[in-house]
């Protein structure tokens, strides 16, 4: 009998042993106390160093340094220094930091990546310009009359006026993104998708939604040009405008009770 109750009292010792090695805390972790505290820091040095007025409460909160004043203190920095945030400035910082002693386009991929995006179409669009193919009559023939290597370079040449125009866009947006330091990572992936809704909404504007005021021989080279550049440059726009129609049609052959 001594014996079973030994190895039951060894059996209680193992199985208890792990959640003790386990080091479980409840609560907010360390880790993020710590992270509170540097991006307090970061903002701090964001807002002193742009010159934005900054909420005295902070400094009494800071001192306190319960978990409570800290995001408190966090809260009010937050305020005032958007519409940057904490990950956007600690993105700026590494940025500065990576960038040392390289020249503007070494410190900002981004910038850089979209400028020669811009060169690329801009030449793409002057190559295609040159060429005796792309004529108004070419352009007015459109995508279903027209074939081979005229078609080729008609729909080159409007896809690089797209390109342009939300480009155009884009390095205005990333400009002002930049001088408010509110650019994040996910930024890239964002510019390369609106680069190719760009293209493809000043196809979609050029060659499928055409407005014709007497006859189909109204739309000529300005035209489907202006429809091309306006369709890059508003293609969030018209990607709202699309997900609204198909909003209407689905509302109206499915009924709400179905969707919720």
């Amino acid at each position: 009998m001594a014996t079973t109750t030994d190895n039951n009292k060894t059996m209680v010792k193992t199985t208890k042993k792990p959640l003790l090695e386990q080091n479980i805390v409840a609560g907010i972790s360390k880790e993020i106390i710590d992270e509170l505290s540097n991006e307090i820091n970061n903002m701090l040095s964001f807002a002193v160093y742009n010159g934005i007025i900054i909420n005295t409460e902070v400094n009494t909160l800071i001192q306190k340094s319960s978990v409570d004043d800290l995001i408190n203190a966090h809260n009010l920095l937050c305020k005032n220094i958007a519409p940057a945030t904490p990950k956007s400035i600690h993105y700026t910082k590494q940025l500065n930091q990576e960038g040392k002693g390289k020249n503007l386009f070494g410190k900002l991929p981004l910038v850089r990546n979209l400028i020669l995006l811009a060169l690329f179409f801009l030449v793409t669009f002057i190559m295609c310009s040159l060429s005796p193919e792309v004529n108004d009559q070419s352009l007015d023939k459109g995508v279903l009359n027209n074939d081979g290597i005229s078609l080729l370079l008609n729909l080159g040449f409007l896809s690089s006026v797209a390109g342009l125009g939300v480009l155009f866009y884009l390095l205005k947006n990333v400009s002002t993104s930049a001088k408010n330091s509110t650019l994040i990572p996910e930024d890239t992936i964002y510019y390369v998708a609106m680069i190719i809704l760009g293209v493809i909404a000043g196809l979609i504007s050029s060659e499928i939604i055409s407005f014709y005021r007497t006859d189909p021989n109204d739309i000529n080279l300005f035209n489907k040009s202006v429809l091309a550049l306006i369709g890059g440059f508003s293609s969030d726009a018209i990607f709202s405008i699309l997900q609204g129609i198909i909003d209407r049609i689905k509302a109206i052959f499915i009924p709400s009770s179905a969707t919720s």
